[in-house]
């Protein structure tokens, strides 16, 4: 064979069946599902390409280490933060150098928090410094402190019934943890309850699945109406230790400090960049992750995995494209397809027909601030996104992806995740939603989230153990796989998802 023909058959086999395959009927006419799995069985050998060029190739432990220089250099990345801004910044430059489309910066007001100083002193029945982490928007305690005498409850059921004793004192949570969604409501609104009869301040046992002394941070919120009290979290440890004593009746005095302080909104940014489509460049496959982080560790797991893996989805299908330049239009096009689509990927490379943007979230932590201003900015073009993703849980070894939508919908995501059998992650479970995606998925947006070891996780969530040393690059590889062959084959199906 000649170098150019060698090239053009060792290209051929990534694409989908060109010759003989589903096509469009009219343009009025939807596919049936036996047309759509027979489409999506056409990208078996560009799914492989994509695989072994994130978990074999040229693009192995890219992710990882593009993480690795970005948290070693700014550290954690607090909503309202220089950390932040200066991520932000950097992100945009790393998005243009890689040669991304559309790379552009969507102001976005954040809230700004800062914890400054903060102790808890057990004073009585010993003397015991215990480690602390102040929740996020928590008011700060007076120069002097708050010195108290505890409380120590399981559940809010019983603080509500020992209202009596809880006046004046500071509440400590000791709750089971029995699962994130469920234990997490004690962090969020502990404060507010301990308020309503009247405590000075709460204590709560860190919502993780494993501890070594390590606090857990993460938002709480007050309620109009209620009094505002500090409130910080505590160690698994030491949640325990005061409840074994309250148990035995020994009086438990904490004397609590806590210089948090609440800062006018100030600027920020959701980072965002795309691949643009090809046949339909309006319509949109969004993946994404946050980018800020809380004030404690690098931000590594939470979310720096997830933001880095959607970064290197796009990079991997980039790379897998061929210049037009390089190679002339003539000596390309072969005249034994039926369609255009050889000559595409040649000449734009491995180009999607819809857009796929990626966006780099600001002030999750607080809520999901930048993903809200980012719905009420595009909500007008809800129509054209055919899936919203998003990775926030971690990126250990991947076990599959989370999905919410119609039956219809989840089927063919079901046929989209078995391209990913030669990587043996092909589960589709229940539950796509994510903070940052919610807003699409309740207005009928399919949304999708990738899955992992959630048990491991929570281990880190957090903590000031949320660095690169959690992470595996390994691990890191396969999430990005599988993040792109999901986000590329939905977003060049001939259809969008169904709703």
């Amino acid at each position: 064979m000649t170098p150019l023909i060698f090239l053009f058959m060792g290209v051929l086999h990534l694409l989908p069946s060109c010759c003989g395959g589903p096509v469009l009927e009219d343009g009025g006419h939807l596919k049936t599902f036996g047309e759509i799995k027979e489409e999506i069985a056409g990208y078996q050998n560009v799914a492989k390409a994509i695989i072994d060029l994130a978990v074999y190739g040229k693009a192995q432990n890219r992710s990882y280490e593009r993480l690795a220089l970005l948290v070693d250099t700014v550290g954690p990345r607090l909503s309202g933060s220089k950390n932040l801004e200066k991520a932000i910044q950097i992100m945009y430059q790393n998005l243009v150098d890689d040669g991304l489309e559309n790379v552009h910066l969507e102001p976005v007001k954040v809230p700004h928090w800062e914890r400054g100083q903060e102790s808890a002193v057990m004073l009585e029945p010993r003397n015991h410094s215990m480690s602390i982490l102040g929740l996020g928007s928590s008011v700060g305690t007076p120069p002097k402190g708050i010195t108290a005498e505890v409380l120590v409850v399981s559940s809010f059921e019983e603080l509500h019934r020992r209202a009596s004793e809880a006046r004046g004192k500071i509440v400590v949570y000791n709750q089971p943890y029995k699962g994130y969604p469920e234990s997490v409501q004690y962090r969020v609104k502990g404060a507010v309850e301990a308020a309503k009869v009247g405590a000075v301040a709460s204590l709560i046992r860190s919502v993780a699945s494993l501890s070594i002394y390590s606090p857990h941070t993460g938002i709480q919120v007050y309620q109009d109406g209620v009094p505002q009290i500090p409130t910080a979290c505590i160690t698994v440890e030491d949640a325990e230790m005061m409840a074994r004593m309250a148990s035995r009746g020994i009086k438990i005095v904490i004397q609590l400090k806590m210089e948090a302080k609440n800062y006018p909104d100030t600027d920020s940014f959701n980072t965002v960049a795309e691949i643009t489509g090809s046949k339909y460049p309006e319509q949109v496959v969004l993946v994404s992750g946050h980018l800020d982080s809380w004030d404690v560790g690098q931000g590594a797991l939470d979310d720096g995995g997830g933001a880095f893996v959607s970064w290197e989805a796009l990079s991997l299908i980039k790379d897998l494209g061929l210049s037009g330049t390089e190679i002339s239009s003539t000596s390309l096009f072969c005249g034994f397809c039926c369609s255009r689509i050889c000559w595409e990927f040649f000449f734009t490379g491995l180009r999607p027909k819809r857009t796929l943007r990626l966006v780099l979230w600001t002030a999750e932590e607080q809520g999901g601030i930048g993903a809200l201003q980012y719905y009420q900015l595009h909500k007008v073009n809800i129509s054209n996104f055919s899936l919203v993703m998003e990775s926030d849980l971690g990126t250990f070894m991947p076990t599959g992806l989370q999905f919410t939508g119609s039956d219809k919908a989840r089927a063919i995501i079901k046929e989209v995740m078995n391209l990913l059998q030669p990587i043996n992650i092909t589960q589709v479970f229940e539950g796509g939603e994510g903070t940052d995606i919610n807003y699409w998925i309740q207005a009928g947006v399919p949304g999708a989230n990738l899955l992992d070891d959630l048990m491991r996780y929570f281990f880190f969530h957090h903590s000031h153990g949320d660095t690169m040393t959690v992470l595996d690059p390994m691990q890191m590889n396969y999430s990005a796989a599988v993040w792109a062959v999901v986000s590329y084959v939905i977003a060049d199906l001939d259809e969008m998802l169904p709703r």
